[in-house]
């Protein structure tokens, strides 16, 4: 999708233009001079026909000019105006968009702005809302043969700085697509995207962004000592993977944010066997490792001023003879010894491992995100992402990155007992699952006693991954939950420097 930026009167060529209604719409800036193309109707149009009602959508004629075609969106009270809302509405519009099979759209950038929401803003929420809301997965059916027509060109009509608001738009647009590439390897079958796959596809990446690259496979991860991973793959014919990206913003590489995802491919339970029910949608049990890829994107984008190594643990879960089982006492990568009381508490095994390979990389901070368990749903529900910390003050920036991306994350509390609970094995330094209860916090607290005392996060995407039904800004299936707001926190460090 090709973006420009062109003030009213210099550009008015597209097929439909997209503009924001609110109430008292004559006080949006230059609507004296918009409501021209319809030859003095408009007027009739918003007291009579028109919805101020937020994300209430139509389409009208234009009179005069180039522009075709007008859609009006319905944003409510201007001054009430957020962020959130505005990235909503462009989700919708590019809905809209590809159903109207467009491929050249305008938007009318003051008509979506007010005293909290500049030309900049909205510009950036345009591209991004637009590119996640355009989103399709392309399934594997054989059934369609109908080509479908992708938005080619942008063109964003604003009386503000065209480079800098073009820039603001370019963002958006980066930061949206990643969402959907993160999207896309979350729908994938799990026959399809396998370790090996998924470790293609971030070794493209790599070399796409240039980034240090080192991919372990089984006999690298034995001669290491990864048991944790190991004993996770050991039921699987497909071999595991430990993916590891460093985006070096320095060359000495100090300092390094480490960013880890859980990458099981599918999951099955191995011999603590899920229902008929809940194992359908475990190809989305990569989530967080799809998280990581698409923030990883967006660093390789935009190239912040901050080192960050990516380190993401893949592997299958599954049943065979050769699988691990309960009541089997393995060997992590950290020397701690764990007794495996749950063989679907496996996500929490493959993070053990990641995060003390980030650890020896010399990460200083460390953010795990993973579909980590049922539990955070329960507490929380479908629509946010729970969080454990040991650091308040990095959990505090985190939160206002995610405030700025609009992501909803809660922090659960990990106290000494809950601790005290993962210690509690006759035969083995830690339990992979004290019980049921609290179960969100003891996996993410469980993750915690391999990080130690380095500042950590840990995000629980189990709800937020995947959506069973289309939303504002997308379909349902993967969601690309917590790319923005990880890279909106890469940035954020950056700009420490």
């Amino acid at each position: 999708m090709n973006i420009s930026v062109h003030s009213t009167e210099q550009h008015n060529e597209a097929e439909i233009l997209i503009v924001g209604l609110t109430r008292h719409p004559e006080n949006t800036k230059g609507w004296n001079q918009f409501s021209e193309r319809f030859d003095g109707k408009l007027q009739d149009w918003v007291k009579n026909e028109l919805s101020f009602d937020k994300n209430n959508i139509i389409t009208y004629p234009s009179l005069s000019g180039s522009i075709p075609r007008v859609m009006f969106i319905g944003l409510d009270d201007r001054k009430k105006l957020d962020e959130d809302d505005i990235r909503a509405a462009f989700g919708l519009a590019g809905k809209e968009l590809v159903k109207k099979k467009i491929k050249h759209a305008a938007i009318y950038l003051d008509s979506f702005q007010n005293d909290e929401v500049g030309a900049e803003d909205a510009a950036y929420l345009a591209a991004e809302g637009i590119s996640m809301g355009m989103y399709s997965f392309a399934d594997y059916k054989t059934s369609s043969n109908e080509t479908e027509i992708e938005l080619e060109d942008l063109t964003i009509l604003s009386e503000e700085s065209s480079e800098d608001v073009e820039a603001a738009a370019r963002i958006g647009q980066v930061f949206g697509e990643s969402v959907n590439e993160a999207r896309t390897l979350v729908n994938m079958p799990g026959n399809i995207l396998t370790a090996t796959a998924l470790a293609d596809y971030a070794q493209e990446l790599g070399e796409q962004y240039g980034f240090e690259m080192d991919i372990l496979d089984k006999a690298q991860m034995e001669e290491l000592g990864m048991g944790a991973i190991l004993a996770v793959n050991q039921g699987s014919v497909e071999e595991p993977r430990l993916i590891v990206m460093k985006y070096k913003a320095t060359e000495s590489f100090e300092d390094p944010l480490a960013l880890v995802g859980k990458g099981i491919t599918f999951d099955t339970g191995g011999y603590s066997l899920k229902p008929k029910d809940g194992i359908v949608g475990m190809k989305g049990d990569m989530g967080g490792a799809a998280a990581v890829l698409g923030a990883m994107k967006i660093i390789g984008e935009l190239k912040p001023a901050k080192n960050v190594v990516a380190v993401i643990a893949s592997t299958d879960n599954m049943v065979s003879g050769n699988a691990f089982k309960p009541d089997d006492v393995i060997t992590s990568l950290s020397g701690k010894t764990i007794e495996i009381l749950n063989t679907d508490a496996e996500g929490r095994l493959v993070l053990a491992d990641s995060v003390t390979y980030a650890k020896q990389l010399g990460a200083t901070r460390i953010i795990d995100v993973a579909t980590l368990t049922g539990g955070v749903i329960v507490a929380l529900g479908m629509d946010k992402t729970g969080a454990l910390t040991n650091d308040e003050a990095f959990f505090e920036e985190f939160l206002e990155a995610s405030n700025e991306t609009g992501e909803f994350v809660w922090r659960l509390p990990l106290t000494e007992n809950d601790k005290k609970r993962l210690r509690k094995s006759d035969v083995a330094d830690l339990n992979n699952s004290p019980g049921r209860d609290g179960h969100m916090i003891f996996g993410g607290g469980f993750v915690g006693e391999f990080v130690e005392d380095t500042p950590w996060i840990h995000l629980d995407i189990a709800g937020t991954s995947f959506t069973a039904a289309a939303h504002d800004l997308g379909p349902k299936g993967g969601t690309g939950a917590m790319v923005r707001t990880l890279a909106m926190m890469v940035e954020s460090l950056a700009e420490e420097k």
